[in-house]
């Protein structure tokens, strides 16, 4: 509790307060405060205060960093990763990879995909509702790919006629990394418009990774770039 009201008393960025149910003394006191000044309030499961406690399971957290509440626009001025899914056509495999997107801290994701309403739905339930952390939004690609070229960031596409590794690539600082679907390539004219593309080495007879195992690949060599003294190929893993 004491975090939470040391980022209340400094004014921090919260984009939402996460809370055991039936919360009582200090912690519904906490609560009112930060409904009194705008900050979204949600009820947690004790399965979701366990996860993202650093220690033992706190009775109340602040989300700083990322918000959920965020709109396109606003996305591309946070740090963390942006994703997009262009042609997905599994709402399971949409969201296993939403999923894996918001465990790796992204911003924000992005979804070009012929979903319905219930496509939608069983995605997000797949994703374990990362939609509550992160914002995801459900769009086409254009204007996507035109807000991250104008906010300055790196495009990287992920796909199999990429002709580095991820970690030959330099992944770090703003970037929006687009990913095709199950059956469908990224066009040449997506692929046109990357400022890299990357391949994940293969040593199967099966053609593909599954959509998840892409995303976490890339996500995960990002992650390690970030906290690698030198960066890209730092400690990058062996070919032989």
């Amino acid at each position: 509790m004491a975090e939470v009201t040391a980022a209340l008393d400094a004014g921090e960025a919260i984009g939402r307060i996460l809370v055991e149910r039936d919360a009582k003394g200090e912690v519904s006191r906490l609560v009112a405060r930060a409904r009194g000044l705008g900050i979204p309030v949600e009820p947690a499961s004790s399965g979701d205060l366990r996860r993202l406690s650093l220690g033992p399971p706190a009775p109340i957290l602040a989300l700083v960093g990322r918000d959920a509440g965020a709109s396109a626009e606003d996305v591309f001025g946070l740090p963390g990763a942006k994703w997009l899914l262009v042609g997905a056509a599994y709402p399971g495999n949409v969201g296993a990879a939403l999923r894996t997107m918001e465990v790796a801290g992204a911003a924000g994701a992005f979804v070009d995909a012929e979903l319905d309403r219930a496509g939608r739905r069983a995605a997000l339930r797949t994703s374990m509702n990362a939609e509550r952390f992160m914002p995801i939004f459900w769009e086409g690609a254009d204007p996507v790919v035109a807000q991250a070229r104008a906010a300055g960031h790196t495009i990287v596409g992920v796909e199999d006629v990429g002709d580095r590794a991820p970690w030959e690539v330099d992944l770090r600082g703003p970037a929006l990394f687009v990913v095709g679907g199950e059956d469908r390539s990224l066009s040449p004219e997506r692929l046109a418009a990357c400022d890299a593309v990357v391949r994940l080495p293969m040593r199967g007879f099966v053609p593909c990774y599954n959509l998840q195992a892409a995303v976490a690949a890339v996500a995960l060599e990002r992650i390690r770039q970030e906290a690698a003294p030198s960066g890209p190929g730092s400690g990058a893993p062996s070919e032989g």
